[in-house]
C-alpha cells in the first residue's frame, strides 16, 4: 500500500491451513500484529513483519469506517518508535502466520493464521465494481466480508476479554 490509499478487499474463511488449491506461494511473512489505541473507527495498529529473507519492517496503520472498501494510512516507524508503541499495549501482541498465493484468475489470496487459531483468507481489488465481480473460488468456504465477527477488530476485542478474565 502507498502511504494514503483506498483498501478495497474481500474476506472469506477456509477449510484447511493453507489452501491446496491455490496455484503457487507468491510470498511468505512472519507477522506481529497489534492494535494499538483503538479497535474501533479509525482503527489504529502497529505491525511487526518479519520477512523470509531476512528483513524487518515496522508499520503504522491507520483504517477508516467500512468493510469492503476503507481509507488506510501507512507510515513507516522505525524498530525504537515500534518498541515504544508497542509497551503501551494492554495485552501482547497477536501473531499471524501470512501466505500469498496466487489465483487462477491472477489474483492474490492471502491467507491468514493468527494466533494459531483464527483463520481467514482475504483478496485485495483495484476497484468496489471489480471486488463485487469477484467469484469466490469453491475451495473457500463463506464470504464473511461484512460481518465483523471476522475482522481483525473483532478477535481483538475477543482477545481483551479473554486476557483480563485470566489475569
Amino acid at each position: 500500500n502507498s502511504n494514503r490509499e483506498r483498501e478495497r478487499e474481500r474476506r472469506f474463511i477456509y477449510m484447511n491451513k493453507y489452501s491446496s488449491k491455490a496455484v503457487k506461494t507468491a510470498a511468505t511473512v512472519g507477522m506481529s500484529l497489534a492494535m494499538v489505541l483503538s479497535a474501533a473507527t479509525p482503527v489504529v495498529r502497529i505491525r511487526k513483519r518479519d520477512f523470509t529473507d531476512g528483513h524487518t519492517d515496522y508499520i503504522l496503520c491507520i483504517k477508516g469506517k467500512g468493510k469492503l472498501a476503507r481509507q488506510e494510512i501507512e507510515k513507516e516507524l522505525t524498530k525504537d518508535e515500534f518498541e515504544a508503541l508497542e509497551s503501551l499495549l494492554p495485552i501482547p501482541m497477536l501473531h499471524k502466520d501470512y501466505r500469498v498465493f496466487a489465483l487462477e484468475d491472477g489474483h492474490q489470496l492471502e491467507c491468514n493464521l493468527v494466533d494459531g487459531k483464527f483463520a481467514y483468507a482475504e483478496v485485495e481489488f483495484d476497484s468496489i465494481e471489480e471486488a463485487k465481480a469477484f467469484v469466490m473460488p469453491q475451495f473457500l468456504h463463506k464470504d464473511v466480508t461484512e460481518d465483523p465477527y471476522y475482522s481483525m477488530s473483532g478477535y481483538w476485542k475477543r482477545k481483551q476479554i479473554t486476557v483480563s478474565f485470566e489475569l
